[in-house]
């Protein structure tokens, strides 16, 4: 799939809710795994977003944004039933927003524990905050084939800011142009598909 309709299937798809407010969604297309993971959709989304302090991730060996690695972890066993129990040859992880910042844990989650996916392994945050906090030195290369899609101007993908520690991982690709959009409708998925649509930036 092309990055404009990997977005269109993440926010139009039917997604799985379970305890801890996570929602996830996957499907099975020819050899290739396709997760997807749901922008905020409720009041536990939003109290979870704000609960930024850096927390220790074990898995990661680095500390993350405390409020999606509490989802993350609630969503794990889910993701694990799905990796373990199903036939394919690539995976491609995708997200929006609050969705967004769970494909970068999920991609980490993939390329530490299952090496032998890395190299068909990739994934797109599309709005995604920032989500792991202080220098990750060598670790970086764990999301080498990820990418955080920003619309010019929107905000959600400033969160939290920089002089709080986080950093983006993987590659950053800047859609839009500046100006164009206020800093929240910057971030509204019929804008983040305008772009999407109307350049090729990929």
């Amino acid at each position: 799939m092309t990055p404009e309709s990997l977005f269109r299937r993440c926010i139009s798809i039917e997604y799985t809710h379970i305890e801890g407010a996570g929602s996830y969604a996957y499907e099975i297309i020819g050899d290739t795994l396709y997760i997807y993971f749901e922008k905020s959709n409720g009041l536990v989304d939003w109290k979870n977003n704000l609960d930024f302090p850096a927390k220790s991730y074990t898995g990661c060996g680095c500390f993350a944004h405390r409020g999606f690695l509490r989802v993350w972890k609630s969503l794990l066993p889910y993701i694990e039933d799905i990796l373990q129990h199903k036939s394919f040859e690539g995976v491609v992880i995708t997200g929006y927003s609050h969705g967004g910042a769970l494909a970068v844990l999920c991609h980490e989650h993939i390329w530490f524990n299952y090496p032998h996916l890395q190299c068909v392994l990739t994934g797109y945050g599309f709005g995604s905050p920032r989500v792991i906090w202080g220098i990750l030195g060598k670790k970086r290369h764990r999301w080498d084939n990820f990418k955080i899609i920003r619309n010019e101007n929107d905000i959600v993908t400033h969160l939290p800011p920089f002089l709080f520690g986080y950093r983006h991982v993987g590659t950053l690709i800047r859609i839009g142009k500046k100006g164009r959009y206020s800093l929240i409708d910057a971030h509204r998925q019929e804008n983040i598909l305008f772009e999407l649509g109307s350049t090729q930036y990929f």
